[in-house]
């Protein structure tokens, strides 16, 4: 899933059909509550790692940026969102506790805005998203799907955007 092996020239994602994007993340509010932004960060890890371990549940990829000193986050690249949907409701996956114990924490009052938490999901349809990748090793949505020579997709980003699996031809043509 995470390589580091540099592919020279132009590349790629090799991505076929709609694509499920998650962005989520953590704002520090407080730097000083530490004792409230350290578990949530702990929290993200820990899901990550357990989403690393179990394949199935359909995590394809994912990037951990930092956006400020303040706001980090992670971008995964999903199966589909029915796999995501099924990871977040999931009763024996972590996600569940740790939503379950905000939940409980905001009901208490003990949320006292110390550190935010948010996501956006977004499917993309198929024709709706390119990528390129110069000498570089598998990366963002070519690291979740593979990469493939740019030339199979066309070397200008319009072709890419136009670029369409058989499957999706076939279907559209039907």
């Amino acid at each position: 899933m995470f390589r580091n092996r540099i592919t020279a020239g132009r590349t790629t994602a090799a991505a076929e059909g709609d694509v499920v994007v998650l962005l989520i993340g953590m704002r520090v509010n407080r730097f000083w509550a530490v004792h409230q932004w350290v578990p949530v960060m702990r929290a993200m890890l820990r899901m990550l790692r357990e989403l690393e371990r179990a394949p199935e549940r359909g995590l394809l990829g994912r990037v951990l940026l930092t956006a400020s000193p303040r706001t980090y986050y992670v971008v995964q690249y999903w199966e589909s969102k029915e796999r995501l949907y099924a990871y977040a409701s999931a009763p024996d996956a972590f996600h569940h506790q740790v939503w379950a114990l905000i939940n409980r924490k905001e009901r208490d009052g003990k949320v006292r805005g110390h550190v935010g938490i948010w996501h956006e999901t977004y499917v993309v349809p198929e024709g709706s998203y390119e990528s390129i990748y110069g000498d570089m090793p598998a990366f963002g949505l070519a690291a979740a799907h593979g990469q493939v020579p740019v030339e199979r997709r066309g070397r200008r980003a319009k072709d890419r955007f136009a670029h369409r699996s058989e499957k999706a031809t076939a279907s559209r043509d039907a």
